[in-house]
């Protein structure tokens, strides 16, 4: 019994030196925060990794132009994941779709609210869209009588938009901005989503296209083609929109976060187009538009205005023709594609080599030429010149049209995908 004492004695001892080591905070050491959570980085669907390197911007063959908005320059660019095609209508449906769907749930009362105040629809309520138990507050949503077409129930499209905020990091970090509220920089937009169909009427003046606006967007044989019709503020949404989808599904698993979904700035996108070849002209090399078979090699304006010369007429799939070194497909012509980068005929000039980018959401009020935004990669009606990586060009941030569309990056977190 009493060496029984001695050993309850002596645990009693460890117990204590354990628990005064644990109170003490990891026997003394730094060793940081133990609970964190592990950080195992996967490829989202349908995007490639990009790795961090270096990128001599500018053009890859004559200025023809002389218009010296291209000066050669060496930047580097930290790596990211790109979508490997460019958004397809499908994919941006799913988008408008779930706008239809939070506008309905809110016409029915279907909304949650936290311990907060904060208003949520509810996903868990089904929609009863039409049948004996179709809900009659819906018809909010849809055309009123006069303004259908053949007695076909339409969606009001007015009333599709998406609400979002987003907070304005370059103002908040600006000297003269300290002590300001934190509320000075938090921006609140709502957008209209549809894509504007009538693009392919408006772009072309004596051509018949009429058929692309019924069908282009809607169609089951456009779902993999790219979304066109769709403003610079729209494909910013929609980036919102991927973010919150991610977050809502990995935050309730208490899953880390990865880097929101975003256009790429100008510098991101050609280092991407080039496939990690140095001073190509064309995303597969060059220096031409044909392989060694006489194979047009991408989708464009071949020669005077042959378009179906290259196996496409309008647009093509989104995965169409040979993907680049990075395996990124149509990053010279098919649609030309938004960058998040504001156009300025010098920006080489004045741009730092680290992450260059160049933002500026102009006003309303402010002069047409501060609303141009960077557009890459030439499209289904250019010629060569415009599908070549290092040409520039640029659409005003609130217009539409037939021949733009985008694609998302996200930045990678870490050094390179292959650290263990």
């Amino acid at each position: 019994m009493k060496k029984l004492h001695g050993l309850l004695g002596k645990a009693s001892v460890i117990v204590l030196l354990f628990v005064a080591s644990c109170k003490g905070g990891y026997n003394g050491q730094l060793l940081g925060e133990l609970d964190r959570p592990k950080w195992n980085p996967i490829t989202p669907y349908g995007m490639v990794f990009i790795p961090s390197g270096v990128l001599h911007i500018g053009p890859s063959d004559q200025d023809v132009n002389s218009s010296h908005q291209a000066r050669s320059k060496q930047v580097s660019i930290v790596g990211f994941y790109m979508d490997d095609t460019e958004i397809t209508n499908n994919e941006y449906r799913q988008f408008i779709n779930y706008v239809r769907d939070s506008v309905a749930h809110k016409l029915l009362g279907d909304v949650t609210t936290d311990d907060d105040g904060n208003e949520a629809v509810d996903w868990n309520k089904k929609i009863e869209w039409g049948g004996k138990n179709k809900n009659e507050q819906l018809e909010d949503i849809y055309l009123p009588a006069e303004e259908r077409v053949w007695g076909r129930k339409e969606l009001d499209l007015s009333k599709m938009k998406y609400d979002y905020e987003w907070f304005d990091y370059k103002a908040a970090s600006l000297t003269k901005n300290r002590g300001k509220s934190r509320t000075s920089f938090i921006h609140k937009e709502s957008v209209d989503v549809y894509p504007d169909t009538l693009v392919w009427v408006r772009d072309f003046t004596y051509s018949y296209n009429e058929p692309m606006t019924r069908n282009y967007f809607w169609h089951p044989a456009f779902d993999d083609y790219p979304v066109v019709g769709v403003t610079w503020p729209q494909a910013n949404a929609f980036c919102y929109w991927r973010t919150r989808l991610w977050e809502d599904y990995k935050t309730p698993r208490g899953e880390p976060l990865m880097d929101i979904f975003r256009l790429p700035t100008e510098s991101e996108w050609e280092y991407a187009a080039r496939g990690g070849k140095k001073l190509s002209p064309y995303p597969w090399g060059g220096p031409y538009v044909r392989n060694t078979k006489g194979c047009i090699l991408a989708n464009f304006k071949p020669g005077r205005g042959n378009y179906p010369e290259d196996g496409g007429f309008y647009t093509v799939r989104a995965d169409a023709y040979w993907p680049n070194d990075y395996g990124l497909y149509c990053m010279a012509g098919n649609v030309a594609e938004w960058t998040s980068s504001a156009f300025y005929e010098n920006s080489y000039s004045f741009i730092h080599d680290l992450n260059p980018d160049i933002r500026y959401d102009a006003q309303e009020s402010e002069p047409e030429a501060m609303k141009r935004k960077v557009i890459r990669g030439g499209s289904w009606k250019d010629i060569g010149y415009y599908i070549q990586t290092g040409t520039r060009h640029w659409e005003y941030a609130d217009s539409a049209k037939s021949y733009v569309g985008f694609r998302c990056i996200t930045t990678f977190l870490g050094r390179d995908i292959t650290d263990n």
